[in-house]
């Protein structure tokens, strides 16, 4: 063995004795996403020598080797990778049980609708409405919130609907139903010379080097490298188009919130946009199923 540098393997014994806990699962989610056990003791409010003894009892309980440590760092082996993805969504499950039963249990119970803001506008309001006037209807909470994060206002039980938007969003585990179909056009700032033209290609979009794509956050929160600007929502987004710094492919129906200083130019090639209202597979509410129904006759 060669000092600090050396790999570090827990013994393990095989086979599942005990049932793994939600709180071990939480302990393990902080040292993987941290890769360090200080930091993880900290954000978890507790002393390390615990934590680290939660962790080898996971690892035994288990039968795995889950982290291997160094005195510079810890590294996740392929079994602590698959532990970290099916931990994180089983948490994500168990947060919203307590969310959904909580919400269940209120004096008035209610329908949590998320949705991108500034994202089918037009059919959100036809929805609520349509939905206002059926006999039972309940109170529908709409929440706002930025790109991608109404999937997983869902997945966590702080929405118990949302309208997405394909191939933008994830659905997979969800039930859902298509509800519309559209077109992408390109914006533009009005007085560019493409803003004329009749339609544009994806190809001759990526060439305007004068107004490039902008950055939406990835679901970590970074942005990816390139040399558009970093944007967080549309509002902000068609504020840098009209200033000339960039330009988007976005769903026709954006069109509704664009001002005199944009331009829009077709862009036939580029992926259809379908909305969809999705759903957990598990819900057995009434009023989502009655909201459900109402999207799919509009």
């Amino acid at each position: 063995m060669r000092g600090d540098t050396a790999r570090v393997s827990v013994v393990v014994s095989a086979g599942y004795d005990d049932a793994v806990e939600t709180r071990e699962l939480r302990y393990f989610v902080a040292v993987a996403e941290e890769l360090h056990f200080g930091r993880a003791a900290q954000r978890l409010a507790m002393a390390q020598p615990p934590l680290s003894r939660a962790i080898q009892q996971l690892e035994r309980r288990l039968g795995v080797v889950l982290l291997h440590r160094t005195a510079r760092e810890v590294v996740l082996t392929d079994a602590g990778s698959v532990l970290l993805r099916e931990a994180r969504a089983a948490l994500d499950a168990v947060e919203a049980a307590e969310r959904r039963t909580r919400r269940a249990a209120a004096e008035r119970p209610g329908v949590v609708l998320a949705t991108k803001a500034g994202a089918a506008g037009e059919l959100l309001s036809k929805l609520l409405d349509a939905y206002a006037a059926e006999p039972g209807a309940v109170a529908v909470e709409v929440m706002l919130c930025g790109p991608g994060e109404q999937e997983k206002l869902l997945r966590d039980g702080r929405a118990d609907v949302t309208l997405l938007q394909r191939p933008f969003d994830t659905t997979a585990g969800l039930d859902t139903e298509d509800l519309h179909t559209e077109p992408q056009v390109v914006v533009l700032p009005a007085g560019h010379p493409s803003a004329t033209r009749p339609h544009m290609s994806i190809a001759e979009v990526n060439a305007l080097t004068d107004l490039p794509l902008p950055r939406w956050p990835r679901r970590d929160g970074g942005y990816p490298d390139g040399p558009g600007p970093q944007v967080r929502d549309h509002t902000q987004l068609f504020q840098l188009i009209a200033l000339g710094r960039a330009c988007a492919v976005v769903p026709e129906s954006l069109r509704a919130h664009l001002r005199e200083d944009h331009a829009t130019v077709p862009v036939p090639d580029a992926p259809a946009v379908t909305t969809v209202i999705a759903w957990p597979p598990h819900s057995r509410s009434k009023a989502v199923a009655d909201l459900v129904r109402t999207a799919t006759r509009l």
